[in-house]
């Protein structure tokens, strides 16, 4: 239990719920700057490529980045010496390298499709509501007060910023509980015996990567059929954007 200020002891379950929204908004931080760069690195092999061509090549670099991270963390935590205390610490690392890549996933599919995410509350609207995937999407749906699909260019680039906070209100505690939950599952998996952590690790995290492009692509829609700035060696944020 830790102890509040004002109201006294604080539980346990609180605390570990705003450790993971504290991480949540870390990813964003970190990941937010490397949105043009990740973008940039999908159109490498072919400059000339539609923004369907970058999405799909986006959605194959999340997907095998994922899975490798946790097949590799699984192997090193489950190899033999290494005491249950490391194993757990090594896959509670790389929860965070996971919620990195795909905040950095989830933002890069905006920016191709134009929304912009130069306000934090857009931020962690677009991140929270692909994690969650249907769940999300419901949310932010009722809360905003709009139906019809692809809620991240419907929702995320026309509401206020207010209706925004609200929405990240409720979906924060549902990002909490799904999440949380999840991860705990995962990192207790990679502790396995050697072999099988791998496994776990990298399947777990491959099945994880393949819901979240989904709900990626359930969330946006169909990509735009060409680039609105031809002169520009990658697409901008917003803040970069010509008025």
């Amino acid at each position: 239990m830790a102890t509040g200020a004002l109201d006294g002891e604080v539980p346990a379950a609180v605390v570990r719920g705003q450790r993971i929204l504290d991480l949540l908004d870390k990813a964003i931080d970190l990941q937010g700057p490397l949105v043009r760069k990740n973008i940039a690195r999908a159109r490498q092999r072919n400059p000339d490529a539609t923004p369907a061509q970058v999405i799909r090549n986006l959605e194959r670099m999340y997907l095998i980045a994922l899975a490798g991270t946790g097949a590799a963390v699984g192997g090193a935590a489950a190899a033999p010496g290494v005491g249950t205390g490391v194993a757990l610490a090594l896959s509670a690392g790389e929860a965070l390298s996971s919620l990195e890549l795909s905040t950095l996933f989830a933002l890069s599919i905006a920016v191709v499709h134009e929304v912009p995410i130069d306000e934090i509350e857009r931020r962690r609207t677009i991140v929270m509501g692909i994690m969650l995937g249907g769940g999300g999407s419901s949310t932010i749906a009722k809360v905003a007060e709009r139906t019809g699909q692809h809620w991240g260019r419907q929702v995320v680039a026309k509401v206020p910023v207010e209706t925004l906070r609200q929405i990240n209100r409720i979906l924060g505690r549902n990002f909490v509980t799904k999440y949380g939950t999840k991860q705990g599952i995962i990192v207790l998996g990679r502790a396995a015996p050697f072999g099988i952590g791998a496994v776990i690790g990298g399947g777990a995290n491959a099945a994880i990567a393949a819901l979240t492009v989904g709900a990626a692509r359930r969330a946006f829609g169909p990509p735009p059929k060409s680039w609105p700035w031809l002169t520009r060696s990658t697409p901008p944020t917003s803040e970069s954007s010509p008025d």
